[in-house]
């Protein structure tokens, strides 16, 4: 599995609505600025002075707000004394300098921009603006369902931020797994051992959540089967920034038993017990069967 695959398999990630993923500071949509692969991220600080433009995304009205930029340079050189300039001239140099910008939004939103002319009135900085920006350049766009539908999409998480690869999951170590007749585990008694001759010869592997398994082989989703499964007892957690680099560069798990295990079958815990020895085969003591049977 690709990390992608990994965190659209997580309900808490693969439930999230457009606004949740655009509000997510993890947000960082790939996408073009003229001929440059860049990302649009949000929250950027939007400066006070800005050019404010009336748009519209196939007929929807939005108000699209430009900062100070060195990339514009006509309008740069202007800036200061721009309300001396004729709107029909600022708003062509807005076209020849930005043009790129109104083509990335164009792109992104999916909707033909048209501009429409000067926006009147300030930008008030509320829950209806997106502050964005694209390289070096600052932005704002009144935010909208069509909006942050087009942009919302899951994909557009930046996966090596650490507000994804932090979050953590359960993990159990698996050490073997093997065949017991259901009157074999229903019978287990303290003291009782279970021979585990492969134990030790077959590599241990990571339970994550109960939906991935982590082996050498990196990261796949776990089905647990019809096997008798041996595992460590005490849960540890694992950040999905771990599991993300195993998945893009697997290992082997190294991991020796220690303490309490237990046998677990579907998702029932059989007994708990400790690893001893019975002759020359590794086994597992039984010191206490599931109340439950």
């Amino acid at each position: 599995m690709k990390p992608f695959e990994i965190l659209s398999s997580l309900p808490q990630w693969s439930g999230l609505g457009p606004d949740d993923i655009v509000d997510s500071p993890a947000f960082a949509m790939p996408c073009r600025f003229g001929e440059e692969s860049v990302s649009l991220v949000l929250g950027a600080t939007h400066p006070a002075d800005t050019i404010q433009l009336s748009i519209q995304l196939e007929g929807e009205p939005h108000v699209l707000s430009l900062a100070r930029s060195s990339r514009f340079k006509e309008l740069d050189a202007i800036w200061d004394s721009r309300a001396d300039v004729p709107e029909p001239i600022l708003l062509a140099l807005v076209e020849k300098d930005a043009g790129p910008l109104l083509q990335l939004v164009e792109n992104v939103v999916r909707r033909q921009l048209k501009l429409i002319g000067l926006a009147a009135g300030a930008e008030s900085p509320d829950a209806r603006t997106l502050f964005a920006q694209v390289d070096d350049v600052v932005f704002s766009l009144t935010r909208s369902a069509t909006v942050t539908a087009a942009i919302g999409n899951l994909r557009n998480l930046d996966l090596t931020h650490e507000s994804i690869r932090s979050v953590t999951l359960p993990a159990l170590t698996e050490y073997t797994a093997f065949s017991l007749t259901p009157s074999d585990a229903s019978g287990l008694s303290i003291g009782d051992a279970v021979l585990l001759p492969e134990m030790g010869t077959v590599p241990a592997r990571i339970v994550v959540d109960g939906r991935f398994v982590l082996d050498a082989n990196g990261v796949s989703r776990y089905n647990a089967g019809d096997l008798v499964y041996v595992f460590d007892a005490t849960e540890k957690d694992i950040t999905l920034g771990d599991l993300f680099d195993v998945a893009e560069t697997p290992r082997a798990v190294e991991a020796t038993p220690s303490g309490t295990l237990r046998l677990v079958a579907g998702n029932k815990t059989l007994a708990t017990g400790r690893l001893d020895r019975l002759g020359d085969q590794p086994a597992f003591i039984v010191e206490a069967p599931d109340s439950s049977r």
